[in-house]
């Protein structure tokens, strides 16, 4: 269980974000609070569980309480609310959707020697505080960091706290993941899952040795996107530190985080920012086709595993277990399609004499539609990959060209964690961030055309503003 200075850090949270917003800009305090939030403070279980409330996590402390520094410092200001109509719809539903799941779901679970509650009053009020608060970092994102520079402050982010977080990793790769252990005073996931290839895959305060790797992935992204964008003489920093991330993300045996490294450096180093929008548009498509296709029983499963069993039967075991899992779960789910099971492990599959769970899930989106149905789904992936869409229509269509050049890194690692969801639940408050400030920037760039007198349609030129 965790000790006291777990809840210590969580209680202190607050009073680190209002001392960031009172000497930093709000962009910079943001972007501090969330991203710093997420890498050090501890995970559930260390959580402030009140009545009629969702429990207060490190994945919702950080943000609500930027908002109410921003609101301390700045004061109500322009809304948090995105203006494009299409996002308003899907951040409604996203919140609302599950007082429906809650009527839905009334009845318990029974079983010989045991039950599931069904959810009544308390569910209802609770849900959608938690999808708002989980919403909470999209929004600020979208009304902060919409603009070049604060673009170019949350890659920055992303490469320190790469670097620092990699000393961390590193002390675990040699000492086996103990870090949390010692200053929490509790393991996180199975210690199993931390062993591979002959050592240890580290967990740091996260809450898997994947989301550890995703992160330094993601770190080494925004690493080569500086150097490839700087004008400030800083390139060799970028370049060694690239070269040392890259490095980090291999000791890290995360082959999944290492694949989409492979895939999406390429692209930030080699093509210019329309084919870099086009790219994370076709990866996005490609991951919302995934639970399209499953769901209607399209996904050339064997194929697949034939596949990962030439690369090892290690590997073809594990994507046929996860193959199996998500059939069961999306059986289940297919039983309520529309809003879902709802909390309380209700979309898992049970033994029927001890109502023990059977079943795993790991992706975001099968846990998504199994809690929240395909409204649910459609809603969180929906915005998601929404500001893609909505850059590549604004960004196309400009006569005068000027854009900044972080949008299309920001969207590629948007896309790839999008990618990553499917075997994953890597949604974290920082693919809140990038979503939103993509949104928030698309808009900026739609109400700025909209302004501008008509003028023959020209090709597109690209000329960064920062």
């Amino acid at each position: 269980m965790p000790n006291l200075l777990a809840y210590l850090a969580l209680a202190l949270w607050p009073v680190v974000t209002a001392l960031l917003f009172r000497r930093l800009s709000p962009a910079r305090a943001m972007i501090l609070a969330l991203v710093g939030g997420y890498l050090l403070l501890p995970e559930p279980p260390a959580a402030f569980d009140l009545p009629l409330f969702p429990p207060l996590t490190k994945h919702n402390i950080p943000a609500l309480s930027a908002l109410v520094a921003l609101v301390w410092t700045q004061g109500a200001g322009a809304s948090l609310l995105p203006r494009n109509g299409l996002a308003r719809v899907l951040l409604a539903i996203f919140v609302l959707s599950p007082v429906v799941t809650v009527l839905a779901n009334p009845e318990p679970l029974v079983f010989t020697g045991n039950y599931v509650p069904g959810l009544g009053l308390k569910d209802a009020v609770a849900l959608p505080l938690q999808q708002a608060l989980l919403i909470l970092p999209f929004l600020l994102a979208r009304r902060l960091l919409a603009t070049g520079p604060a673009q170019r402050e949350l890659l920055l982010a992303l490469f320190h706290g790469g670097l620092v977080y990699s000393v961390l990793m590193l002390i675990e790769i040699r000492l086996s993941p103990q870090l949390n252990l010692w200053i929490y005073g509790y393991f996180q996931h199975s210690f199993e899952q931390t062993i591979r290839f002959g050592g240890f895959r580290p967990t740091v305060f996260l809450y898997h040795g994947i989301w550890v790797a995703f992160f330094c992935m993601s770190a080494l992204v925004a690493a080569w996107a500086l150097w490839k964008s700087d004008r400030e003489g800083n390139r060799i920093i970028y370049f060694v530190g690239a070269l040392y991330l890259a490095a980090v993300l291999v000791l890290a045996k995360s082959l999944g985080a290492i694949v989409l490294a492979v895939g999406l450096v390429p692209l930030v180093l080699l093509l210019g920012p329309v084919m870099q929008i086009n790219a994370a548009i076709l990866i996005a498509c490609l991951a919302l086709s995934y639970p399209l296709m499953k769901g209607v029983g399209a996904v050339p499963e064997d194929a697949i595993l034939e596949r990962a069993a030439a690369v090892s039967p290690d590997r073809a075991n594990s994507v046929g277990f996860r193959f199996d899992q998500e059939n069961q779960l999306l059986d289940r789910a297919q039983r309520k399609p529309l809003f879902g099971w709802g909390s309380w492990g209700r979309n898992h599959v049970h033994d029927e004499v001890t109502g023990q769970i059977e079943t795993v899930a790991d992706g975001r989106w099968i846990i998504t539609i199994g809690i929240y149905g395909w409204i649910g789904f459609l809603a969180e992936f929906g915005l998601i990959s929404l500001p893609l869409f909505l850059l590549w229509r604004e960004t196309v269509s400009r006569r005068n060209g000027e854009v900044t050049p972080f949008i299309a890194p920001l969207g590629l690692l948007l896309a790839f964690n999008l990618f990553d969801m499917l075997p994953n639940a890597t949604l974290t408050p920082i693919t809140w961030m990038i979503a939103g400030a993509l949104t928030g920037y698309a808009e900026a760039l739609r109400s700025e055309r909209l302004q501008e007198p008509e003028q023959p349609r020209s090709r597109l030129g690209w000329k960064p503003i920062l």
